[in-house]
């Protein structure tokens, strides 16, 4: 009996690595690959060691997280500004020593369970990679930070598994005039108007400001990425990944548009239920 279980389980973890792989495929439509936004963020905490391997653990084919730099010019990966929301005090990163900011348990807000987990640098969520693995790494302040991530993406030997993103265009502009080989996307979320603050379309201007920057790609907030729009953008040959979805069928809907990669809270569960 014990043996029946055992083998069902290792079935189960090969079948959810599968689909992580190729969710699109699970439904006979295009490809997509899922991306496990800050980790295995739903159960995990957020940008941490415990749930990039998590996620890496169960399958996943692509991780994204944030990084800033801090005080004493070490790249560490948090996505907030300051450490309130996630951590045990209220620092800026910008503003503190690394050594100071690892002494927080940035853990244990998600559950006993995470007590202990620290604040990574950039070089040890790096180190988590698996062969065939690709990390998404979104710059959350400016330039000043582009030579040194340079250093740390060669030390580490994982250079060619890393794509940049951030929402400044002089960033991803920068990083990739410094760094060419590496895939390079800009992060988009819709625009408002500003009399109902209602989200507006995608302009098809910044098609082409990606193109005049030699970016690879577009990472776009899922809710104004039309089919015509997604056309367009693959049409251009750019890369499209769309953000943050965690509902099937919206995820199913981004593999209509041809999205190349997803980004969600809850990559295991939402290819579990892709397969369906």
């Amino acid at each position: 009996m014990w043996g029946d279980m055992k083998l069902r389980t290792i079935w189960f973890v090969c079948a959810i690595a599968a689909l992580l792989a190729m969710p699109g495929g699970a439904t006979g439509r295009h490809k997509m690959i899922l991306l496990a936004h800050r980790g295995e963020s739903y159960i995990a905490p957020e940008n941490t060691l415990a749930a990039f391997k998590m996620a890496w653990d169960k399958g996943a084919k692509a991780v994204e997280l944030d990084v800033y730099l801090t005080k004493d010019h070490k790249i560490v990966v948090m996505h907030d500004a300051n450490t309130k929301r996630t951590g045990e005090a209220d620092l800026v990163i910008k503003d503190t020593d690394s050594a100071e900011l690892r002494k927080l348990d940035v853990g244990k807000w998600k559950g006993e369970q995470f007590a202990g987990e620290k604040i990574p640098f950039l070089d040890e969520a790096l180190a988590t990679i698996p062969k065939g693995g690709k990390l998404l790494v979104e710059i959350k302040c400016g330039v000043e930070i582009l030579p040194i991530m340079q250093e740390v993406l060669d030390k580490s030997r994982k250079r060619s598994q890393v794509t940049i993103i951030s929402f400044s265009l002089d960033v991803v502009a920068a990083s990739k005039k410094l760094m060419p080989d590496l895939q390079t996307y800009w992060l988009r979320s819709p625009a408002k108007d500003p009399d109902t603050g209602n989200p507006l379309r995608y302009d098809r201007k910044l098609i082409q400001t990606t193109l005049d920057n030699h970016l690879d790609g577009l990472d776009m907030h899922y809710a104004m990425v039309t089919k015509d729009y997604a056309d367009a953008v693959k049409a251009a040959g750019l890369a499209l990944w769309t953000w943050t979805v965690n509902d099937p069928a919206e995820a199913k809907h981004q593999i209509e548009l041809g999205a190349d990669g997803l980004g969600t809270d809850r990559a295991v569960w939402l290819a579990e239920q892709l397969a369906k």
